[in-house]
């Protein structure tokens, strides 16, 4: 919300030696973002004044149409005599007044102005366009044109407002009353202490049988409607320069005198406003929602398919607006052949959630819908109404129609019960009563009560809705900075869970292993999971579905961590970094079907046990996982040799990089399982609870998920669950034995069938092997015709090591003998000769 400091000045008696600035100060103070401050105009100088066309020359013999035109403007010049200036716009004539800056004048950007020869010609000054003054788009893209009852030689900077300060305003869905000079008018006036003139305090007719006819189906979407008819407009008539002024101050660009009247009244009083051409409405006005395929041409020229969701207003033809959002192209105010005459004014209050979702589904967020989904004052409509009429009556020489349409749904003012101390209970600091109820009246209840107060809470501010919420506010307005800092005092003994000690361990450990993090948002769409390749009855594929999704392509939340690794990786990869190696740790969110819906908890007091297992029994289950993604090369080529590229061997150590961090020994084996490669999947294995457990998979990526995903080939990845291996392991990790003895290594091969996996050979040898095995590495896999076609050799490094003496050779010996002997009766391994 763009807030002009001269405008918040006609409803607040600001101290005058009050800068931009020091209200910026107060606001923030009061809870306001306000986010800058725009000193429009700081830079410029004059003279810039009103001047009139006298004679147009137009120049021959240049690329562009060229102008030299001789200006009256008064004694300004100092001479009296017209001003001589080359010009290239088109867009004035003869007799048109216009805005003149003289030599000696600095325009915004530091531009001087001085005499000049261009064209042949000497220009003494230049012809103004609005964005050559700041004033930004007016719509019309040349020179100001203005009314002719302006003098010559009037000063323009003062008539065109061009000196001001400009308050931004970031307004939180929570504040929506901000979104207007009202609200923050109101925010002002309590800051300094000073009486608010409220701009919607205004004498309003009642309702009668005389209005234009309107019929509201749906109550629940639209609970008041104020349709107001002016007639004997004249539709020449123009906004006057202050009503563009202020529009453009606050952001929006003139349009025609009727819409600008609307959009000034929404700014000023925060009630969005419709005008439409009555000649073009057939019939009564209508609320209901759309049929489904009923098709609609919004007012920006889109064609609309409507949802059966979407609150609409119509006519006898059908739909002619979404409600609260944009009206439709055929009853549009006609601003282009000026021949509207006679305009119906909707002022109505619209269900804000109902609002949102027909913005969101549509696309079409625009300035109508901002307010209605953060809540609008409804009982503003009927002076928001009263305005407009006043406005059109005054500004374009209308006539106020007798009839007043108003059909208001029944409802009750909100009230809250509030402990008298319940503000002084949450911020630790002593109020009193009579500071509480203070502040609740500036912001608009009324309160009553002692000890106990029952506060109606006002009509604008609908997001006021428990106690809590009336302590915010009595905190916000004595100002969160005089609120004493305390630190807390935890209870001794208090640290990181064994789980957060493991997610650290993890996270450290895999960038030291040379992988970069990559955090990502946790939301998915069904898209990525058909591109993974999941088949139908995949359990990735049961998704938890958001309510209000952040993006309609991601509206669930992730099962798997690797869609948004490999969403990194793409990017990545597409912006020049080509060797890559990425991980994340973080929750997945599986459902099991047997979640309950949750009951909302009470604010003023810590939950029962028994309410938190209930909140926790309609969550799904979330396990802590890692993942990584690898593509282009591990090791990087030099002078030290040859590099490598990263392949699926690097993928499933980096999962045997994170079970050492539990203290978990994996086992690994073929598998077939999305998205990975078939031929080239190995499935991880650790003893939970005293079974063997799947708890990850790694490998090469399936070639068609490559393609799907536009990833670089050969690219692999690996993801385990760390709530199961934390499980798996033996609690804290201890140190490893340093013996002082000597290790006996021996190197055993053995043949087996081809389709024998490796760690099935070696989980028999460390069997076999005993106690006296310190560790056994496979070094070397061979296969030739020698062998057979359906043979192949591993090759084993056996290290043994006794605690308490140097072992024999003949201990060693039989140790590897013992290993063999039982790695040959389980997998049919025999010694290679």
């Amino acid at each position: 919300m763009r807030v002009p400091l001269s405008w918040l000045r006609e409803y607040v008696d600001l101290p005058a030696t009050e800068t931009g600035r020091d209200v910026q100060a107060r606001l923030v103070s009061a809870g306001l973002e306000v986010e800058r401050v725009e000193r429009l105009g700081a830079d410029l100088k004059g003279p810039l004044v009103v001047g009139r066309v006298l004679t147009i020359e137009e120049l021959e013999g240049f690329k562009k149409p060229i102008r030299f035109c001789t200006v009256d403007v008064g004694t300004a010049n100092g001479t009296g005599e017209p001003q001589e200036i080359v010009c290239g716009a088109r867009n004035f004539a003869v007799g048109d007044k216009v805005v003149v800056v003289l030599p000696g004048a600095v325009l915004p950007g530091d531009f001087a102005i001085a005499a000049r020869k261009t064209y042949g010609k000497t220009s003494h000054g230049m012809i103004c366009s609005g964005d050559e003054l700041g004033m930004g788009d007016d719509g019309s893209g040349g020179i100001i044109v203005l009314p002719p009852e302006h003098e010559v030689g009037t000063d323009a900077i003062e008539l065109l407002e061009l000196v001001d300060e400009v308050l931004d305003i970031a307004v939180t869905p929570d504040r929506g009353y901000a979104l207007s000079m009202r609200g923050v008018a109101r925010e002002a006036a309590t800051a300094y202490g000073l009486p608010l003139r409220d701009p919607a305090l205004l004498d309003v007719p009642g309702p009668n049988a005389f209005g234009h006819p309107v019929e509201v189906s749906d109550r629940q979407g639209c609970d008041r409607f104020t349709a107001r008819t002016v007639t004997g407009l004249a539709p020449e008539t123009g906004s006057p320069i202050w009503l563009q002024r202020r529009l453009q101050k606050a952001g929006m660009r003139p349009i025609s005198l009727a819409v600008d009247i609307t959009n000034y009244v929404m700014l000023e009083l925060g009630q969005p406003l419709h005008a439409y051409d009555r000649s073009r409405i057939q019939g009564a006005i209508g609320v209901r929602r759309a049929e489904p395929g009923e098709k609609l041409t919004t007012l920006d020229g889109t064609k609309r398919t409507l949802d059966a969701e979407d609150l609409v207003i119509t006519d006898d033809r059908g739909p002619i607006g979404l409600a609260g959002v944009m009206g439709g192209a055929n009853t549009e105010i006609d601003d282009t052949e000026g021949t509207t005459t006679e305009v119906v004014i909707e002022a109505a209050h619209f269900d804000p959630i109902s609002i949102a979702r027909t913005a969101r589904r549509h696309k079409l967020a625009s300035e109508a819908s901002k307010r209605f989904e953060r809540g609008v004052d409804p009982e503003a409509a009927a002076a928001a109404a009263q305005r407009t009429v006043d406005l059109l009556v005054l500004l374009a020489g209308g006539t106020a129609d007798a009839g007043v349409t108003q059909i208001t749904a029944p409802s009750a003012p909100h009230t809250i019960t509030i402990p008298a101390n319940h503000p002084d209970k949450v911020a630790g600091v002593d109020y009193g009563r009579e500071t509480v109820v203070r502040r609740l009246q500036q912001v608009g209840c009324d309160v009553y009560g002692q000890d106990e107060l029952l506060v109606t809470v006002p009509s604008w501010r609908p997001d006021l809705s428990d106690p809590n919420d009336l302590a915010e506010e009595v905190i916000r307005l004595e100002g969160y900075e005089n609120l004493p800092s305390t630190l807390p005092r935890p209870p001794a003994g208090l640290g990181l869970t064994d789980r957060q000690r493991l997610h650290r361990r993890v996270g450290r450990a895999l960038a030291g292993a040379g992988y970069v993090e990559a955090l990502n948002y946790p939301f998915i769409g069904t898209e990525v999971l058909d591109q993974l390749g999941l088949e139908a009855d995949d359990p990735r594929r049961t998704l938890v579905r958001l309510v209000n999704p952040l993006s309609d392509e991601e509206p669930a939340m992730r099962t798997t961590l690797l869609p948004g690794l490999l969403g990194a990786l793409r990017r990545n990869d597409g912006r020049g970094s080509h060797d890559l190696a990425l991980f994340e740790t973080g929750l997945v969110f599986r459902p099991t079907g047997r979640e309950r819906k949750a009951e909302r908890l009470s604010v003023d007091r810590r939950p029962t046990d028994e309410e938190i297992a209930g909140v926790d029994a309609a969550l799904p289950r979330q396990p802590r996982r890692a993942a990584v993604v690898l593509a282009g090369a591990r090791e990087q080529a030099g002078w030290w040799g040859k590099g490598r590229p990263a392949d699926w061997a690097d993928a499933v150590e980096a999962a045997r990089t994170v079970a050492r961090e539990a203290g978990v020994e994996l086992t690994v084996r073929g598998d077939r399982h999305a998205p990975w490669h078939p031929g080239r999947c190995a499935a991880l294995y650790a003893t939970v609870d005293g079974e063997e457990t799947l708890v990850g998979h790694a490998g090469e990526l399936h070639p068609r998920v490559i393609k799907a995903l536009h990833l670089p080939e050969r690219s692999c990845a690996m993801e385990i669950e760390l709530d199961l291996l934390e499980r798996a392991g033996a609690g804290a990790l201890q140190a490893p034995r340093i013996s002082a003895f000597p290790v006996a290594t021996q190197d055993v091969a053995l043949v087996v069938s081809r389709d024998v996996p490796a760690a099935d050979v070696e989980a028999a040898l460390r069997e076999g092997a005993g106690e006296l095995l310190e560790s056994v590495r496979l070094f070397d896999v061979y296969e030739s015709e020698q062998l057979g076609g359906d043979r192949k050799s591993l090759a084993y490094a056996l290290r043994f090591r006794a605690n308490d003496r140097t072992l024999t050779v003949d201990e060693a010996s039989a140790a590897r003998d013992t290993a063999v002997a039982l790695a040959g009766e389980r997998t049919g391994a025999v010694l290679r000769s």
